[in-house]
């Protein structure tokens, strides 16, 4: 213990750097500045501490750090001119955490290293164990303790740098593990890393090491945090916060019930009301969540639910909103009454007075309006007015409304479908309604003059590109016996009935399918090819203005117009 070792008599660290070697006493500490190099095959983690820390002393053992009382020494002070060299810093591995100790340099390299226990290490000792096991399972990562009580990335450690000679660092750098919003990321091959399909957002697979660093923290704080991204608009940010507060402490109402309002500002209704109903399972008397799940049912379109937990919600019930419950349960009845007596434009007025009243984004109202759309054969607003709908996912749609209100927004949609072309959706919604309710007779109807129509306009366009346009207009012709406002069948037998010079049979099947969807661009210019093949320029002049107005650059349209005007003349 009286010998000084050879590493002590040649003097390390910075007074060593600044004043070479007129100290003799003994280095109690390191900061990042002197960071001494290490051989990377040595099995020894990097421990800094502060001077005079306590921490430090109560991790090591005091008998192994000997102080050797020297007498005081006057130092002389560096000249003005003095200039000192730049430390010398090397990136050092940290190996896995050991089972029982922890190897700890003694004095900044010099001496032998010393074994602390594991159980000394107290938190931060854990979370290092933690960060440095997820480091070592994604393959890359170089870790190095910043300070007593704090772990950092290498590379955000003030001017440090790795070896490389550039200064840019490559390690990875502490933001990289931070909750991304849509706004950051990049696509990789044209989709985000949480993509959204309807209502269900696709979450990443791996946690973040962010949020194993968040379960050491007090998840009323991580509320708080979320709190501010949400009153300054970061709906998404909040979000991450409440998820990481509700997975330390899951039995929290107030967690899920803020959960819900940013699920709500981020246009996930459904999931906030799920959110919302777990809240009130953890506290009954919850009355704020009470009033956001009735708020919630008043948009989705369920005035009743939405009642009962306006009266649940008690002196936190919204005046406003419960206005809006009222007016749309009246719209809801009347919508119900309509139906029944199959009253198709009483059932249009009431749907889109309900939408108006607060319901905006209940599906099975735009469902029901759509409905009576496609009763008054207006395919073309029906088939809107499902696009404007709320775009939620059918599974999510089955939790929420039920198997039989799912039933009923599945058959829209395939009717909708159905009439506007898109056939392999029709007849996936048709046969998962069949699934749903397999003793609806709709259902089964519905399912079976898809399965009819699809099959008939397949047969046709086979026939066609064959030029059996003869067998393809009765193939065609097959189809609109099933459904006789089809405008994709019309306008594929116009077409067969043009090639086989049929343009007044061909002009009327246009027309029929113009009449249920009026803004059919193919079925207009085909009915104006008709009219100039008949030399009917004005009707052939009208069709193609109409069709420039929707589109000015369509050379073809633009072509036949020219004709039609100077053979007019």
């Amino acid at each position: 213990m009286g010998e000084i070792s050879p590493e002590k008599k040649s003097g390390c660290g910075l007074l060593n750097a600044v004043f070479g070697r007129r100290s003799i006493w003994p280095r109690r500490s390191t900061s990042t500045g002197s960071l001494q190099k290490f051989d990377p095959n040595d099995n020894v983690n990097l421990v800094q501490s502060m001077p005079g820390s306590r921490r430090q002393s109560s991790i090591l053992d005091s008998s192994d750090a000997p102080l050797n009382k020297q007498a005081d020494r006057i130092i002389e002070r560096p000249g003005q001119n003095h200039s000192r060299s730049p430390p010398v810093y090397q990136q050092h591995h940290l190996p896995p955490p050991a089972a029982a100790s922890r190897s700890v340099p003694n004095k900044q390299g010099c001496g032998q290293a010393r074994k602390v226990p594991q159980n000394g290490l107290a938190i931060s000792g854990e979370l290092e164990s933690m960060i440095t096991d997820h480091q070592q399972s994604k393959g890359a990562g170089k870790l190095v303790r910043a300070s007593s009580s704090n772990v950092m990335l290498f590379g955000n450690l003030g001017n440090l740098r790795q070896p490389g000679g550039n200064g840019n660092s490559t390690a990875n750098n502490v933001l990289d593990y931070l909750p991304k919003t849509a706004k950051d990321q990049s696509p990789a091959n044209g989709k985000y890393s949480t993509s959204v399909m309807g209502n269900v957002l696709k979450k990443n697979e791996e946690p973040s090491l962010c949020r194993a660093i968040s379960t050491r923290m007090d998840p009323e704080q991580l509320k708080i945090l979320g709190n501010e991204d949400y009153k300054n608009g970061r709906f998404a940010e909040a979000l991450s916060l409440y998820d990481a507060a509700i997975s330390i402490d899951p039995n929290k109402a107030s967690y899920r019930s803020n959960k819900s309002a940013a699920l709500t500002a981020l246009g996930r209704l459904l999931e906030a009301a799920f959110e919302c109903r777990e809240a009130i399972r953890i506290d009954p008397y919850y009355q704020r969540a009470h009033n956001r799940l009735a708020t919630l049912y008043v948009r989705l379109g369920d005035a009743e639910k939405a009642a009962y937990h306006f009266k649940q919600a008690g002196a936190e019930a919204d005046p406003d909103s419960m206005n809006k419950a009222k007016k749309v349960e009246v719209h809801l009845n009347k919508c119900t009454e309509a139906k029944r007596q199959r009253d198709w434009n009483t059932l249009l007025k009431e749907a889109t007075l309900a939408i108006a009243a607060g319901a905006d984004s209940a599906p099975l109202i735009f469902s029901s309006k759509a409905e009576a759309l496609l009763k008054l054969h207006k395919h073309q607003e029906a088939d809107e007015t499902m696009a404007k709908g709320p775009n939620f996912d059918i599974d999510e749609c089955i939790k929420f409304f039920g198997p039989i209100g799912s039933t009923s927004l599945l058959l829209v949609h395939a009717q909708v479908n159905l009439v506007v072309g898109r056939f392999d959706d029709a007849l996936t919604s048709a046969q998962r309604a069949s699934r749903l309710d397999a003793n609806n007779k709709e259902v089964n109807t519905i399912l079976w003059r898809t399965k009819a129509v699809a099959l008939a306009r397949s047969n046709g366009n086979d026939l066609f590109k064959a030029g059996r346009f003869s067998e393809a207009s009765v193939a065609y012709g097959e189809g609109l016996n099933h459904d006789p406002y089809n405008t994709v069948l019309l306008c594929n037998r116009a077409a067969c009935r043009s090639k086989l010079g049929q343009f007044e049979k061909a002009i009327e099947d246009c027309s029929a399918a113009l009449g249920v969807c009026p803004f059919y661009s193919k079925a207009r210019l085909r009915r104006g090819d008709c009219y100039a093949k008949l030399e009917k320029w004005e009707a052939c002049i009208q069709d193609c203005e109409m069709l420039l107005t929707e589109n000015p650059n369509d050379e073809a349209v633009g072509k036949l117009l020219k004709e039609a005007r100077a053979r007019r003349q």
